[in-house]
């Protein structure tokens, strides 16, 4: 029997929108089958720290609905591990940030990780992260493709031109043996992994496949968060026009 994973998206204009269902859906196989739940929520005007701390209720009410829909395990889109905390003291479930995923999977491939996000202004809420994340000390360096979000379909070659010198610049300057694209609209959205690991000869953990594979894992071991570190909610969120799960 398959494990059902589901994979929590925004709001994006549907090409958008449809690009990234397609790539979450690429990493199914024979064992692992990916549904898709939405939130009424825009990341693609790119979410500010206010943003953020308001996004997550929805993303838990998501994941109560991933759990109540008898999906295995729940990913959010994103590299901002959105609702992710308070999530796995609602759920039953595996609930894997996608950021924290890739630390731990880049953790597993080399010591040094170069860190790729979308501008310098995306850049300190992933240093924080792996801060809190005790993985602060595994990232060699942080740089950016220079291209905001929502102008990167129209400057793929350049966003890809880009990119690829940061993470040169990131190997060869600061010793980076792992590359993280902090950002999914580079890679694997506008990036296949493989052939950008095959241009800048290091490995390439990107936030799609990754966090989708990690909590198939986990699902089929029969794994859970600990109900020491997560003790469990008694409430279920209430959105406005959402009904409580």
């Amino acid at each position: 029997m398959a494990v059902r994973i589901a994979f929590v998206i925004g709001q994006y204009p549907p090409d958008q929108r449809k690009l990234r269902e397609d790539v979450a859906k690429s990493y199914a196989t024979p064992e692992i089958e990916i549904g898709v739940l939405s939130v009424p929520l825009t990341p693609f005007n790119e979410l500010l720290p206010a943003e953020q701390q308001q996004a997550a209720p929805y993303f838990h009410q998501a994941f109560c609905q991933a759990e109540k829909e008898g999906y295995d395990a729940v990913v959010p889109l994103g590299m901002l591990d959105l609702g992710v905390e308070g999530g796995r003291s609602l759920v039953d479930i595996p609930v894997i940030g996608p950021w924290q995923a890739c630390l731990h999977i880049a953790a597993l491939l080399g010591d040094r990780f170069g860190v790729i996000s979308y501008t310098a202004q995306s850049t300190p809420k992933g240093r924080v992260l792996a801060r809190n994340y005790g993985m602060e000390h595994f990232v060699a360096g942080y740089a950016d493709s220079k291209t905001w979000l929502r102008t990167m379909a129209d400057r793929k070659e350049e966003m890809r031109e880009s990119f690829i010198a940061a993470a040169r610049r990131l190997i060869d300057e600061h010793g980076a043996d792992v590359i993280i694209p902090r950002g999914i609209t580079q890679c694997p959205i506008h990036m296949n992994p493989d052939w950008l690991s095959e241009q800048i000869g290091v490995p390439v953990v990107e936030g799609i496949g990754a966090p989708i594979r990690l909590a198939a894992m986990l699902a089929g071991m029969n794994l859970k968060h600990s109900r020491v570190r997560w003790p469990k909610s008694k409430s279920r969120p209430a959105m406005p026009g959402m009904e409580p799960l």
